[in-house]
């Protein structure tokens, strides 16, 4: 590990648990915020190749009535 990490690693063993708790959770946050934005792009990706078929017509739409009542059926 590099020497910086260590230090701050030692300090924050120092801290008061409650500290060290919120520390842990911004720390985890700042890794699931990447990880959104990483989620988020590829949903956008996904949305852009869904409305180039729709454009295209190699894929037919479905009215949001004909899903649920569809779904509905087979929870009988």
């Amino acid at each position: 590990m590099t020497t910086l990490y260590d230090e701050i690693f030692r300090v924050a063993l120092s801290l008061p648990a409650g500290l060290r708790a919120m520390l842990a959770e911004h720390l985890l946050k700042s890794l699931d915020s990447a990880q959104q934005a990483e989620i988020d792009a590829l949903w956008a990706e996904e949305a852009e190749r869904r409305i180039q078929e729709i454009e295209q017509g190699t894929v037919g739409l479905i009215r949001g009535e004909q899903v649920f009542q569809k779904l509905r059926s087979r929870g009988q």
